[in-house]
């Protein structure tokens, strides 16, 4: 491979950098951008339904800031700006946010977009990267700066005839790709034409249009910039982070410990080439660590399978979070870990901390059940399984039994390979312990069950009639219905094995159990 083509992103000249030793303890302000960013990467882009199917989400969430289009590019997305502000369909706590390049003509249909509305931002933007500037635009530093005035100068007489609150964000598209001097030097020229002060903030974003270095850098260049952007005070300092190198959490966390505000991004990481950066793997990240998100995650299914159809897209099942597997091991050594962890915190009250081996957060906190946890192929073993019977089907396997039906399985899934689900585990064991064809010359148990010591008895009369049978072991405990279910592990000649009874009473469920071992023992002979 030519790697010889490609050259290391340069480090950033900041040796007293702060942000390596800074904690998270609150979530940032957050923007979603689903439908502008995240619309504008869809094969088949949303139509109105489905634009406000994502937009109703996105506040039912509790995002107070969501862009809802790019207006002056589409018509599709100029009309649902009109019909949501129109329809009266904007909460009083959310801020809609609209996307214009500082072109004359797009401004000003960006503000026809916003006409009517409360409370909106105008997010402009024009691209400053040495990159675009050379092949692209075929300008100067000066002249792309004056573009991004001229933009500004027009937002400000157009919000003056505004009806309701303009509220101003600039973003020096393809920041990483920008000179950091340059970068500085445009987002003051803006700064300055909007004088930002006491109640009257603005925004500046710093996007990684495209994800070109370590987050570590990333983070140096957010605290480089936060250090020399004037009236920081006034300023909300807002990254949006894409994937391109695969490390856009990690970019947006370190960002935010570097001094930003803000973070805009996608649910799921939809968005460009790899996508923006995941809103919920970061709210997630917060929640797990016990900090408040600020956004509610409790329907983590919900929320995919709207997402979903939204985007035409689907989520993948190992997403952080919200993947159809994430709660899942198929591994018997990590089943066992999760089994044992989820018996120990179940004895605890409800103040304990959640520590159960594998499962950085409860899947119950996101609206997922235990049954996705542990799930059984091949690879399972005793404690995925042992779960499993108790969960699903009321079955407290002794540990010794849960050792020998987890080789049972084991067969089964190296004969016939894939899943096993619930109910076919069921199958399983009611083949294999309950179901099992009876061996010639047993004494009929119900004789036995109104003796003095039944078990002793039925025993007894099993050695006259020419069984080796010795008890070893034998365990019950209740059921759904009045069931007793009975475990009896017998020594039945040189064999040593479990049998199963399920019965009304202890007696005739403890007798069926040895007749289960007799019958299992007569059919492996």
């Amino acid at each position: 491979m030519p790697y010889q083509r490609y050259q290391a992103f340069p480090p950033v000249d900041l040796p007293d950098r702060t942000w390596p030793a800074k904690v998270v303890d609150r979530a940032p302000r957050w923007c979603a951008v689903d439908l502008r960013d995240g619309n504008q990467a869809l094969i088949d882009p949303m139509d109105g339904q489905r634009k406000w199917m994502m937009f109703d989400l996105l506040v039912q969430m509790g995002y107070k800031e969501i862009e809802v289009g790019f207006p002056a590019a589409s018509q599709t997305d100029y009309d649902f700006v009109r019909g949501i502000i129109e329809g009266d369909l904007v909460p009083d706590d959310v801020v809609i946010q609209v996307l214009t390049q500082s072109r004359p003509e797009q401004i000003e249909r960006t503000f026809d977009a916003i006409k009517g509305a409360r409370r909106a931002t105008v997010h402009l933007y024009n691209s400053t990267s040495t990159l675009q500037r050379r092949v692209v635009f075929a300008q100067s530093r000066s002249q792309i700066a004056a573009l991004a005035v001229a933009g500004a100068q027009q937002c400000v007489r157009l919000a003056e005839r505004a009806s309701g609150e303009v509220h101003f964000q600039y973003s020096p598209e393809s920041f990483t790709g920008t000179e950091l001097d340059f970068a500085a030097e445009i987002c003051n020229a803006v700064i300055g034409v909007w004088q930002p002060g006491p109640g009257r903030e603005m925004i500046v974003n710093l996007p990684a249009t495209v994800e070109m270095s370590t987050p570590n850098i990333y983070a140096d260049q957010i605290e480089w910039m936060s250090r020399r952007l004037d009236h920081r005070e006034s300023l909300v300092l807002s990254l949006h982070p894409h994937n391109d190198r695969g490390t856009a959490v990690a970019a947006a966390e370190l960002g935010y410990l570097a001094g930003a505000d803000r973070i805009e991004g996608c649910l799921f990481g939809n968005g460009e080439r790899t996508g923006n950066v995941c809103l919920v793997t970061l709210g997630l990240n917060l929640f797990s660590q016990g900090i408040d998100p600020q956004v509610d995650f409790s329907g983590i299914d919900e929320i995919r399978r709207i997402t979903e159809h939204c985007n035409e897209l689907p989520v993948h099942p190992r997403h952080p979070y919200g993947g159809d597997l994430v709660y899942t091991s198929f591994s018997g050594s990590h089943q066992d870990a999760i089994n044992k962890g989820l018996k120990a915190i179940e004895a605890l009250d409800d103040t304990t901390k959640w520590q159960v081996p594998y499962l950085p957060i409860d899947p119950k906190d996101v609206g997922r059940t235990y049954e996705a946890v542990v799930r059984v192929n091949s690879q399972s073993g005793k404690g995925g399984i042992a779960y499993l019977m108790r969960s699903r089907h009321g079955m407290h396997l002794p540990r010794r039994l849960q050792i020998e039906f987890s080789r049972v399985v084991q067969d089964h899934t190296d004969t016939g390979g894939g899943e096993v689900t619930p109910a076919q585990l069921w199958d399983i064991f009611s083949t294999e312990y309950l179901a099992v064809p009876a061996t010639p010359g047993i004494p009929a148990d119900e004789e036995f069950r109104d003796t003095a010591d039944p078990v002793a008895a039925f025993v007894g009369a099993l050695c006259s009639a020419g069984f080796r049978v010795r008890i070893l072991d034998q365990q019950q405990h209740g059921r759904d219905a009045g069931q007793v279910v009975a475990y009896v592990e017998c020594a039945v000649a040189e064999c040593v094995l479990w049998g199963v009874g399920i019965a009304q009473d202890v007696t005739a469920a403890t007798l069926s159990a040895i007749v289960s071992a007799i019958n299992r023992d007569h059919r492996q002979s």
